[in-house]
C-alpha cells in the first residue's frame, strides 16, 4: 500500500496544479476533479478510512482518466491523472474518519 505521506504529497501537488492553472484551463480541471470526487464518493460509500482510500489509489487511476476523457473531451490538459485524480483524492481524504487538521489521527484510544 502507498505510504500516506507520499500519497499526501502527490495529492497536494495535484491540488496545487489545479489551483495554479491558467484561468481558461482551470474550469475544465475543476469539472474533471469534481466528477472524479463524485466517483470516489460512489466507490467508497459512507464513512471510510485513509487506508481504504490509499488502497483504491493503489489499484490505479485509469478510471479517472476515463472520466476525464468523457467530462472534458476537448481539454487534453485535464486528462492528466497527476493533476485531476490527485487533486480529487487530496480533497476527498479530508472526509476520512481518521483524518483531521491536515494529518492522520492516531487510531489508538486515549488512555
Amino acid at each position: 500500500m502507498a505510504d500516506f505521506q507520499t500519497a499526501m504529497h502527490q495529492w497536494r501537488d495535484g491540488e496545487r496544479r489545479v489551483r495554479e492553472a491558467l484561468p481558461d484551463e482551470r474550469l475544465a480541471l475543476e469539472r474533471v476533479t469534481d466528477r472524479i470526487l463524485a466517483e470516489l464518493r460512489r466507490r467508497l460509500g459512507g464513512p471510510f478510512t485513509i487506508d481504504e482510500l490509499l488502497q483504491l489509489y493503489d489499484q490505479g487511476t485509469g478510471w479517472c482518466t476515463d472520466i476525464a476523457y468523457r467530462e472534458a473531451p476537448g481539454a487534453p490538459w485535464a486528462w492528466d491523472a497527476r493533476t485531476t485524480a490527485d487533486a480529487a483524492f487530496g480533497r476527498y481524504v479530508r472526509e476520512a474518519v481518521d483524518y483531521s487538521g491536515g494529518r492522520r489521527l492516531d487510531p489508538r484510544p486515549a488512555e
